[in-house]
């Protein structure tokens, strides 16, 4: 299998930088095919000049390949004269152009049906975290919980949302994180009704939600949690708005434990909310995994039939959004255990008003 997407060759080797691609054998050939190479069983990273040392500080369990020119180019050249006769890619990270380009560096001969499509495999096991990916999750989730308590101090009528984004994101870097897991957002009044509404110049009303969702990144692995607080006093629907996607948020964390279908948790946030008639309002999923990459799978979404399973990481977080008026989001990292769930994002969720 020839895998090129830099997360999938980090996990599987450790190597960080930018270009590379490993060959991963899947079969063991005749003896005679590996008649011109030793060792051709191994994995082989394939990278450039730039990453001499890297790559070889960095990699575990295969063999390191110095290209000289285009790192694809070299791999095909090296199955090619491994006696490889069929190797799978990974459609979801593969472009038509990138298989077009590999096709062309395969002998004429050996071209037709060398690469075959295959599912994520590295995908599915990258779900199933092992205990060291486990400890680095929960030591990003404590750090934007310490991070959120902070902000608190930070968020106040007239300031612009991009003034608290910075704040969060310079004291990330100053508490040790590798950077942010995704652009910070801050939604403030009628913002707080966009679900991905990214810092902006606006300033923060004297009354209204503000919608704080973000992650950083501790030695690879990502961090990702949203708080809802209120600038001002509330109204009345706002604080019922809040006490649903809360209740919600409670009942969907509540559903999780091994076996359970991914649609059930779903269900369970979505259930609350359309006894409180916010259903409506209600426009993404429940929630995803979280790991190396800060949208992995499983998918928590309406009639996914894929089950939970212990050393999952995956976030719950519903949210309600009128257009024009208001947003409420919460949502936390959440481990499921053997016996059911381990919030990693523990910070306070409790109304709190400023």
């Amino acid at each position: 299998m020839l895998i090129t997407h830099p997360i999938d060759v980090r996990y599987l080797t450790g190597f960080t930088g930018s270009n590379a691609a490993l060959v991963l054998p899947l079969e063991r050939p005749s003896p005679r095919r590996t008649r011109r190479r030793s060792g051709d069983r191994k994995p082989v990273l394939f990278t450039d000049g730039r990453y001499i040392q890297q790559a070889r500080q960095e990699t575990k369990h295969a063999g390191v390949v110095i290209a000289q020119g285009p790192i694809l180019r070299e791999a095909c050249a090296w199955m090619v004269a491994a006696g490889v006769r069929r190797c799978l890619f990974d459609g979801d990270h593969t472009t038509v152009a990138t298989l077009d380009m590999l096709r062309l560096w395969i002998p004429t001969k050996l071209r037709r049906g060398f690469f075959l499509p295959a599912p994520p495999l590295v995908a599915g096991l990258r779900e199933i975290k092992d205990a060291e990916e486990i400890g680095r999750l929960r030591a990003a989730g404590q750090l934007g919980c310490h991070l959120f308590e902070d902000l608190l101090t930070q968020i106040e009528a007239g300031k612009r949302e991009v003034e608290v984004a910075a704040h969060l994101e310079f004291a990330a870097r100053m508490a040790g994180a590798e950077g942010m897991s995704f652009e910070t957002i801050v939604a403030s009044g009628a913002r707080s009704a966009m679900p991905h509404g990214n810092a902006t110049e606006q300033r923060m009303p004297r009354r209204g939600f503000v919608v704080l969702d973000f992650g950083v990144m501790l030695k690879g692995y990502c961090s990702d949690m949203t708080r809802t607080v209120h600038l001002g006093l509330a109204t009345t629907a706002e604080r019922d708005a809040f006490e649903a996607v809360q209740e919600a948020q409670f009942a969907a964390i509540a559903a999780v434990r091994p076996g359970v279908q991914c649609g059930e948790v779903d269900e369970a946030a979505r259930s609350v909310l359309r006894r409180a008639s916010l259903a409506d309002f209600f426009t993404h999923s429940t929630g995803h995994g979280v790991g190396l990459e800060i949208h992995e799978g499983p998918r928590i979404a309406a009639k996914q039939q894929q089950t939970l399973k212990a050393g999952m990481v995956i976030t719950i977080e519903p949210g309600v959004y009128l257009p024009g008026r208001f947003g409420v989001r919460i949502e936390d990292m959440v481990l499921v255990t053997r016996s059911g769930a381990e919030i990693l994002t523990p910070a306070t969720k409790a109304w709190i008003e400023l």
